[in-house]
């Protein structure tokens, strides 16, 4: 099935407002999956802190608007819109780890069974990028004890000491984990664990539940003013067969300062749950 969820960024001189589907989305994920970023012109050194570490502040997105479907009846005359694109599993070599047991049970689960649908957040990320979510921006905030990620799509972040301190224990499972970060070099290296196992670690209907066992290592370097690239070791032993190694992403620098927000209350997605569970899948 193919849904919208919306995600807007706004901006002194433009407003990006986009509404997504597996279809729609398809050109900027195979662009950005490459691991290439746009057409870029000379950029600047990346910028640095008082303590020397490299500056990730910023907001980040694809470098690009999204290529999506117009929405309503088209005009008299106009001419049909092309069919939607098949659905995509996104990303393949994820649920293709799964053990026998998990690929059995993926089997038995569609849309209607989505946890998005019901404003829970996404472990990972939809387009293979955690900062994003569910959505196509991102902001990070940093200090010199603290790097802090905010999700657009929608009400999510992370707060990521880099001081040295370990994995709290005071704190239960969560949708998005518990994050400890330290520097190598100019690389930002945060662990992820301590996550609860009631969300998916995409959306947009690809099944891809998780066991509390989940740890995820990412690996932030800032190559120059405009462009973040970003590495993903995913493992979970309870689930799959080996570790994924998720892609290089290479973000670019948005030309805005700040994200919005981009909320859920269930409302939207009333509709969207009621069709989803109408489907004829085959499943039960």
């Amino acid at each position: 099935m193919k849904r919208a969820l919306l995600t807007a960024a706004a901006t002194a001189a433009t407003t990006l407002a986009v509404g997504f589907s597996m279809g729609g989305v398809a050109p900027m994920l195979a662009q950005n999956q490459s691991g290439e970023a746009p057409s870029a012109k000379a950029a600047s050194p990346a910028p640095r802190l008082a303590d020397g570490h490299p500056d990730l502040s910023g907001v980040w997105w694809p470098g690009r608007d999204l290529q999506v479907r117009p929405l309503g009846t088209p005009p008299p005359g106009a001419a049909p819109a092309a069919p939607p694109a098949p659905p995509r599993e996104r990303p393949p070599s994820f649920t293709s780890l799964y053990q026998p047991w998990a690929a059995e049970r993926r089997k038995t689960l569609s849309d209607k069974d989505d946890p998005s649908l019901r404003c829970i957040p996404v472990a990972f990320g939809t387009v293979n990028v955690s900062l994003y979510g569910l959505g196509f921006l991102g902001q990070i905030v940093q200090t010199p004890k603290f790097v802090v990620m905010l999700t657009e799509t929608y009400h999510s972040f992370r707060i990521i000491p880099t001081d040295g301190r370990k994995h709290r224990d005071d704190v239960p499972p969560s949708y998005r984990g518990d994050s400890v970060g330290h520097w190598e070099g100019d690389t930002l290296v945060v662990d992820q664990t301590n996550f609860a196992d009631t969300n998916w670690m995409f959306a947009e209907g690809n099944v891809s539940f998780h066991s509390d066992a989940l740890h995820i290592v990412e690996r932030y370097r800032r190559v120059d003013a405009d462009t973040l690239e970003v590495e993903a070791t995913i493992e979970d032993p309870k689930v799959l067969t080996e570790s994924w190694k998720v892609p290089k992403q290479t973000l670019r620098l948005a030309p805005f300062d700040q994200i919005m927000e981009v909320s859920c209350t269930g409302t939207e997605t009333a509709a969207l749950m009621e069709a989803a569970s109408k489907l004829n899948y085959g499943k039960k």
